[in-house]
């Protein structure tokens, strides 16, 4: 690699690591002309598909779409920005893995609801709400009745 200094197309590498995330290498280098050291990084180039609207635009996946809602269907609710996070990450490696160029947006929103059904469900109710464009208080009632009834609880006193 040549040197960001002196321009010498030749360097050593010194040390390598993985990244935090364990998805890259945080290389040292070394720089034999000019005697400085300087940092790298190679990571794998990996492509998210295009979303596709229920209207029919298509977006580039946006990351900082789904976090910003997940954060605000969990907003004062015991739920960690990590574990958000980890949803996120989840879904971008699904769809990375597939390999398919396009994904329908209701399929990502229905991934989300999945997660946040078993992480909290005040949460997903939340999400629901929006997700599904909820009109009137009856669906609300109708999505916390199947709640109640896919965990067999009733309401405590």
């Amino acid at each position: 690699m040549k040197c960001p200094f002196c321009h010498v197309p030749d360097t050593k590498v010194s040390d390598s690591r993985l990244t935090k995330d364990g998805f890259g290498i945080r290389r040292r280098r070394f720089c034999g002309s000019c005697r400085r050291r300087f940092t790298t990084y190679e990571w794998v180039q990996e492509t998210l598909p295009v979303v596709k609207k229920k209207d029919g635009r298509r977006e580039p996946f946006d990351r900082r779409k789904l976090l910003k809602g997940l954060t605000l269907a969990c907003q004062k609710r015991p739920v960690s920005q990590e574990q958000l996070e980890e949803i996120v990450l989840g879904i971008e490696r699904s769809l990375i893995n597939r390999g398919e160029p396009e994904v329908d947006s209701q399929e990502i929103g229905e991934r989300i609801m999945e997660q946040l059904e078993t992480l909290d469900r005040v949460a997903y109710v939340r999400f629901a709400s929006v997700y599904r464009n909820f009109q009137d208080p009856h669906q609300f009632l109708l999505e916390i009745k199947r709640l109640l009834e896919t965990d067999g609880s009733s309401p405590s006193p």
